[in-house]
């Protein structure tokens, strides 16, 4: 019955709320109980007076006339009389006789108060803190007084907790009860209704509807929910179209090269390609396109590896010095081969632990760049730099620049800049800059790039300087 939240929230808010009420009745009448009846206080010192000062008057000589041994016999018949506890007390406050001996004696100071006094008193006094008393006094003579103690009338002696007072009680604890119903259902509808929402929003999303955002109302913990909520859904719906792009990138790049390769085969198998040097044609074209499939293949499956954390990357001492210099001097010919010229200016670099191979990855990737970047004439300069305990290598080529627009995006994955822009050679798939900022963050360092339209590029590995005695590679996201 109640397995929902806003039945819950409901019931909880009602049970408090009539704990509540309950205490607050049960105490409101405790003190109207123990209340004193000003109404009834004057009637009790009325009635009070009336007896004493018929004592007083008429029966004084009487009274002080009896032996000893018999006041306490005939302040007890007062007492069953006037129904008042009857005191007789003598010069500074002695007890004559009492009606009550057994009970609490009164107050030495209401004793020598009646005694010094020489007129009728009256007055209050407690034995505890919740009992109060009425008394009354006058002086019969002879240096004698008689006092009567009744206790104070409340609320209980008049009967008014069975009639008025416990139907006014009713009657307000119950229309307490009605709007505090009502408000419990209003809160707990108001709280649980962004999570109402937030239901609706999940099944939309489930459903395949990445548009959801949820408004961010309600308590603190309830938006901060929300925000979470809308990020969470910004994320999937960015990974839901990264994977819609990666399909349909995968599917352009392997069509490409196989069309190529089947077009080209056809040629030579239905002898459209007969002359020698047709053939040595076609069977290049197959060729190159059959390494670009490879590689496009290779580089899936490094960044599938990557991705699910299934690389392990070697840990070695590496001399950053030595394989740059291999790498330059692998790639060297190359470049010259389009009128490119490497130079390195780099400095003697303390060992580092990594996975050599996976950094020569890297290098070779952005070093192969810059020399397609560039125009014939053009220079590739690599430069490095030790800056605390870190390491920057730069590369620098010097091409036609990239564009702001596009420099934001050139690690996303199959992100190719634009085919028409100049000082271009060779086409990649996309995935070279996205795997070498893999690796980079796999050693601990960072791989940035900086452009100027028109003056060049300048991509940056920085690696922190690990010590061979230190742990084991760990892998950072961005």
């Amino acid at each position: 019955m109640f397995r929902s939240l806003q039945s819950r929230l409901f019931l909880t808010y009602l049970l408090v709320t009539v704990l509540v009420l309950t205490v607050i009745g049960l105490l409101l009448i405790y003190f109207l109980l123990q209340a004193p009846n000003p109404i009834g206080q004057q009637i009790e010192y009325r009635r009070l007076d009336f007896w004493i000062s018929q004592f007083s008057s008429r029966e004084a000589r009487g009274l002080l006339a009896l032996p000893p041994n018999r006041l306490p016999e005939v302040m007890e018949r007062v007492d069953q009389m006037v129904k008042a506890r009857t005191l007789l007390v003598g010069a500074d406050g002695e007890v004559l006789g009492d009606s009550r001996p057994e009970e609490e004696p009164l107050s030495l100071d209401i004793l020598t108060k009646v005694a010094a006094s020489k007129t009728d008193t009256r007055g209050l006094f407690r034995y505890t803190p919740v009992d109060r008393w009425l008394y009354v006094s006058s002086p019969l003579g002879d240096q004698r007084w008689m006092i009567l103690i009744a206790p104070q009338p409340t609320l209980r002696a008049l009967g008014l907790l069975g009639n008025e007072l416990l139907r006014t009680l009713l009657v307000a604890g119950s229309v307490a009860l009605l709007f505090s119903i009502i408000l419990a259902w209003l809160i707990a509808h108001w709280v649980t209704a962004p999570l109402r929402r937030m239901v609706g929003a999940s099944k939309a999303v489930a459903a395949g509807k990445y548009d959801q955002q949820l408004p961010l109302t309600g308590p603190e913990e309830v938006q901060s929910l929300a925000a979470a909520f809308n990020e969470m859904v910004r994320r999937v719906q960015t990974s839901r179209q990264a994977q819609r792009d990666f399909v349909a990138n995968v599917s352009h790049e392997l069509k490409t090269p196989l069309t190529s390769i089947q077009g080209f085969a056809q040629a030579i198998l239905d002898g459209t390609a007969q002359k020698p040097e047709d053939q040595q044609h076609a069977a290049r074209v197959i060729y190159d396109e059959s390494n670009r499939l490879r590689r496009l293949v290779e580089d899936l499956l490094d960044l599938a590896r990557i991705d699910t954390g299934q690389v392990a990357f070697e840990r070695h001492p590496v001399d950053l010095g030595a394989l740059l210099r291999s790498v330059v001097e692998r790639l060297s010919v190359r470049a010259e081969e389009v009128g490119v010229r490497i130079e390195s200016r780099l400095p003697d670099f303390p060992p580092i632990v990594g996975d050599g191979d996976r950094l020569a990855q890297v290098f070779t990737n952005l070093i192969d760049n810059a020399v397609k970047h560039s125009s014939e004439g053009g220079v590739v300069n690599l430069m490095g730099e030790r800056d605390g305990g870190w390491i920057s290598i730069h590369f620098d080529d010097a091409g036609p620049g990239i564009p702001p627009e596009e420099l934001s995006r050139i690690f996303e994955r199959f992100y190719q800049l634009d085919k028409a822009r100049p000082g271009g050679r060779g086409r990649g798939v996309g995935l070279g800059l996205a795997i070498s900022r893999e690796i980079v963050q796999a050693h601990g360092g960072r791989l940035v790039a900086q452009s100027a339209v028109g003056r060049g590029s300048r991509f940056t590995v920085q690696l922190p300087i690990i010590r061979p005695d230190d742990s084991t590679l760990v892998r950072s996201h961005s």
